[in-house]
């Protein structure tokens, strides 16, 4: 927590956090880009042990691996991501646009008319950390608007050479069965431009490293995207009356994504902030991504008491 005055200046710069790399980012995505449009499959496995560590025997994730992620995944937890799709498609379905028509007086007929995309690709991160909600808030969208084809790419662990088991769990429940065990810049230009194995798709959604949101920019209008998603941003603003273990987690959801991240937590309230920070302390004892978020709030945390 600061312990002194900051200025206006200082204040701003909190949400600009800039990366001189991210030229270099750039022009080794152009290239990645490249060799998947040349070489295919045969970059997208070069590509992937490389870049994860990971040499690939196949790269389409077989029924019988989805079905032993199911498995293995402990039945509280199954029906945690039941209710959270339950959830987040009774949202969507009321987002979901309606056709419209209008006769006018002179004979004519206007109106709008919505049809699903034919084939979208969904990217759901999973190099450095396993993050099942994802895949909900990507798939569910394309399942209420009706989207028929649905493919889903994923990095494969460095330690176990396969995708999580829960973004498994979580594909099996909603039905999604096209699972490709790739992911970063390799993997959305597969998307794209398709290759042997993979059919190229009319829209990527989802987030991902530096590299994942920069090929998202460079293949765009070949494709359409979601979103440039770059390292996550929060802002907490809280009174007395906040539970500073709340607090704590919330700043930790942001901060654990990337050590770019940007996690501010606001206040008028210096004993709130002491007793989140304390909080803080004590959640990140145990935390297996405890070197990710200690990078990241001590880089770009703050915790700011405001004068009103």
């Amino acid at each position: 927590m600061i312990d002194r005055a900051i200025t206006a200046a200082e204040f701003e710069r909190l949400f600009f956090v800039e990366d001189e790399s991210d030229f270099q980012i750039a022009d080794k995505v152009s290239a990645i880009i490249r060799q998947v449009r040349t070489s295919g499959d045969a970059a997208l496995c070069d590509l992937t042990e490389r870049y994860d560590g990971v040499r690939l025997k196949r790269l389409r994730v077989e029924g019988a691996e989805i079905d032993e992620a199911c498995r293995r995944t402990p039945e509280d937890l199954l029906a945690i991501f039941s209710e959270a799709i339950e959830n987040v498609t009774a949202f969507h379905r009321n987002q979901k646009p309606r056709d419209w028509f209008i006769d006018r007086s002179c004979g004519s007929r206007l109106g709008q008319v919505f049809r699903p995309i034919s084939r979208v690709g969904l990217y759901v991160p999973g190099g450095t950390a396993s993050y099942p909600s994802s895949v909900i808030m990507n798939a569910v969208p394309a399942i209420v608007a009706g989207v028929p084809e649905i493919a889903l790419i994923s990095p494969p662990s460095g330690e176990t050479g396969r995708v999580s088991p829960g973004t498994l769990a979580v594909a099996k429940i909603l039905g999604i069965t096209e699972i490709y065990s790739i992911g970063g810049a390799q993997g959305v230009a597969a998307l794209a431009y398709g290759t042997e194995s993979v059919r190229a798709v009319c829209k990527i959604t989802g987030p991902g490293n530096a590299y994942v949101t920069e090929a998202k920019r460079q293949v765009f209008g070949k494709v359409g995207i979601d979103s440039l998603a770059g390292p996550s941003e929060l802002v907490v603003y809280c009174d007395e009356t906040a539970e500073p273990d709340f607090l704590a987690c919330d700043l930790i959801a942001q901060a654990e994504h990337d050590p770019r991240a940007v996690a501010v937590l606001i206040s008028t309230s210096s004993g709130i902030l002491r007793r989140t920070v304390a909080a803080l302390v004590q959640r990140l004892a145990g935390l297996a991504r405890r070197e990710t978020v200690e990078r990241s709030l001590s880089s770009n945390g703050w915790c700011v008491l405001a004068e009103s």
